[in-house]
């Protein structure tokens, strides 16, 4: 089975295990060189490893066809994963590993809030208790 035949929720699943392999490989670079710097090597290789990827499917030749607001988009979301990286290294560097990342994670509750204001997307009852308790358990685990 090729990865394109996966549903999203076998992508959703993949990213979740190699975002908890992510922290720990992070948690291990941060102990000898600054988080600053740990994020830089961590963004060469990303770019690097997606350019390939990219060049691999023939998806570069799509480049002449981007739009302006896709640009300004996808720029604004690399300034945002940037200084999601360097602080979320930052914070594995001084802080245990299993609060940063709960606290970090926790950023699923303001995706759905700012999904439900940009958007548009809906959210019912179930959603609501979700997201509580979401709330709940990271209050819970860092406390």
């Amino acid at each position: 089975m090729g990865l394109d035949l996966l549903p999203w929720w076998g992508f959703a699943l993949l990213s979740a295990v190699f975002a908890a392999l992510t922290t720990i490989l992070v948690k291990l670079g941060v102990e000898q060189v600054s988080s600053t710097l740990a994020t830089a090597i961590r963004t060469v290789v990303v770019l690097v490893m997606a350019w390939l990827i990219a060049a691999g499917r023939g998806e570069v030749a799509e480049l002449g066809r981007i739009g302006t607001r896709t640009w300004v988009v996808l720029g604004l979301s690399g300034v945002a994963t940037g200084l999601s990286w360097l602080c979320y290294f930052r914070a594995l560097q001084i802080g245990p590993t299993a609060y940063v990342a709960a606290i970090d994670k926790s950023s699923v509750i303001l995706i759905a809030l700012l999904a439900w204001v940009i958007l548009r997307e809906p959210t019912d009852w179930r959603g609501a208790v979700g997201l509580g308790m979401i709330a709940a358990g990271t209050l819970v685990l860092i406390r």
